[in-house]
């Protein structure tokens, strides 16, 4: 028997070290398409909002739209762990 402390086991990605996941990776990968996307399109272009009408360059309203769905996504993604979280609320008290 051995009287000294043994070292904390590591899981596998642990021991690895620290490094970018298949999210993260996707992510960067989205981001440079984006933006050279974003810089082939500098044209302007007129843009009719029901009754708003405004010249806006092309990157704009490209970056507007990746913005927005952003926004729309992580949206739903908290909407969607507050309705587990208030099952398994729902769970526990019977």
């Amino acid at each position: 028997m051995s009287t000294q402390p043994r070292p904390p086991e590591q899981s596998p990605a642990e021991a690895d070290g620290p490094g970018l996941g298949f999210g993260a990776i996707a992510t960067l990968a989205g981001v440079v398409v984006l933006l050279v996307f974003m810089l082939q399109n500098r044209q302007d272009i007129r843009v009719h909002l029901l009754f708003w009408h405004v010249t806006l360059p092309v990157w704009f309203i490209i970056f507007g739209s990746a913005l927005m769905g952003t926004l729309v996504w992580i949206g739903a993604g908290v909407v969607r762990r507050h309705r587990r979280r208030k099952a398994r609320r729902q769970a526990r008290r019977g």
